[in-house]
């Protein structure tokens, strides 16, 4: 296991079973040197590989109710989600830069109850969305989970629909909202928000689905294609804009985010990227 799993061990299980020196490991971006496989980064890790000079500030985002249905077990599931990641929830928010440029950047840690969206996400997600809209500035996100969290139920699914009406918000302010999948971004994060970007970026290999393999197999009563939901093929239904490597993400998104506020001149010339916020704040307040 890798990360807060298990911080003593030495080595990673790799999905090509070989065993890879933790260190090596973490040096090359959680990538597997022998096959590629990307492996799972915490919110943390993230924001390191990605802000220029690893420097970022995590927001701090509201904290609605923790059990709103009173679910069996599922506050000692969240105590021990916290213990486990150092996190509060599975989404956090942490503005920086990006090739000079002030960004807002949205990340999701798997390692919390699978990164399963309820309450607590559904506001992270809007706050960096609104962050976003107050200081202009892109909104990037790093999904990575498999669903709503079905300890809270209509709850949950409520943030599909929360989260959509903020990624129309950030499109109403004409910023830009940029997707990167991860490795594994399904059920009501495909339905809702991870499939609205204007630009759709994804890790290679990452699986990108709604419904499982097998439940659709029974469906349709049909064979489907072996890398069924893999990024790649995602990509040649449309469905994906761009594969990149982890090494090149940062680069990337950068190049991406400059030619988008360059295309955008109500956003690209009412910033001063150095002095930004005090800019702001005068005119919101004139």
């Amino acid at each position: 296991k890798q990360g807060s799993d298990n911080k003593e061990a030495l080595w990673v299980n790799c999905e090509c079973k070989k065993l890879i020196y933790k260190d090596e490991l973490f040096n090359n971006l959680s990538v597997c040197p022998s096959c590629g496989f990307h492996h799972k980064l915490t919110c943390e890790e993230r924001f390191k590989i990605f802000f220029d000079n690893k420097e970022f500030q995590i927001l701090k985002t509201p904290e609605p109710d923790d059990d709103p249905l009173k679910f069996p077990k599922y506050s000692a599931k969240l105590k021990q989600a916290r213990e486990k990641t150092n996190q509060n929830d599975a989404v956090l928010i942490a503005e920086g830069k990006l090739d000079g440029l002030s960004v807002t950047v949205g990340a999701q840690n798997f390692n919390f109850i699978g990164g399963a969206v309820g309450a607590a996400s559904g506001e992270a997600f809007i706050h960096g969305a609104q962050n976003a809209i107050t200081n202009k500035t892109p909104f990037i996100f790093f999904s990575c989970s498999g669903g709503q969290k079905m300890q809270e139920g209509a709850i949950a699914l409520m943030q599909m629909t929360r989260t959509v009406v903020a990624v129309n918000e950030l499109k109403k302010n004409n910023l830009p909202y940029i997707v990167c999948f991860t490795d594994p971004t399904a059920g009501g994060i495909t339905a809702s928000f991870a499939m609205l970007g204007d630009i759709q970026i994804s890790e290679p290999g990452c699986l990108i689905a709604f419904a499982g393999r097998r439940v659709i197999e029974g469906t349709v009563k049909e064979e489907l294609p072996e890398n069924f939901q893999k990024a790649e093929h995602v990509q040649s239904c449309g469905f994906v804009d761009s594969i990149v490597h982890r090494k090149e993400l940062t680069n990337s998104i950068g190049m991406l985010i400059s030619i988008l506020l360059k295309n955008q001149s109500e956003v690209n010339s009412d910033i001063n990227y150095e002095t930004q916020g005090n800019n702001i704040q005068d005119r919101e307040a004139s």
